[in-house]
């Protein structure tokens, strides 16, 4: 399935949501690289099958496995990560934040892709999985590698677009 496929299987409620996908698929904003990684772990944090497939699909053409890979981590590591550090920003018992994760996260240190694009694949995929303990750090990291705020706020612009058809999907179904 192509991302314009996609895009006709949007129902019509959801019109700004195909608006708004056209546009980040077509707009040069980030690097190539950089822009089809994060559509990928953000397609694979949606969690819903027709999203993954449509940006699988045109994100195969455009990375190569070591990339296609790095992006796959970025959606399973902040799958992980985003429940554990939000369960301890969240809880009263502020104890559990002076205790060690003991989770397994070699892949940050050595994603097999740029790290500021890594980073910033972490973080729109913690926006999409709601971990404000998890932005802020990925947010922190990716501004002292340089990454500029416009690049950043793209990221998670292009998150929400992604998320938001997933759930246009989701919500046409259950009217059919």
């Amino acid at each position: 399935m192509s991302i314009e496929t996609l895009r006709g299987k949007l129902p019509e409620f959801a019109k700004d949501v195909r608006l708004n996908l056209s546009t980040i698929v077509n707009e040069d904003r980030l690097a190539d690289q950089t822009k089809w990684g994060l559509l990928l772990a953000c397609a694979i944090a949606t969690r819903n099958p027709d999203v993954r497939a449509a940006v699988e699909a045109e994100a195969d053409a455009r990375l190569d496995e070591t990339a296609r890979n790095a992006a796959r981590a970025a959606a399973a590591i902040m799958a992980m990560n985003n429940v554990y550090y939000r369960f301890v920003h969240l809880a009263s018992n502020k104890e559990y934040a002076k205790m060690p994760a003991r989770l397994r996260m070699n892949v940050i240190a050595n994603p097999g892709a740029p790290k500021a694009d890594f980073e910033l694949w972490c973080l729109a995929v913690s926006a999409i999985n709601g971990c404000g303990a998890c932005i802020d750090a990925h947010e922190k990291a990716l501004v002292e590698a340089g990454v500029t705020s416009d690049a950043i706020q793209t990221a998670v612009r292009y998150a929400s677009v992604i998320q938001a058809a997933a759930v246009a999907l989701e919500a046409a179904n259950l009217a059919a």
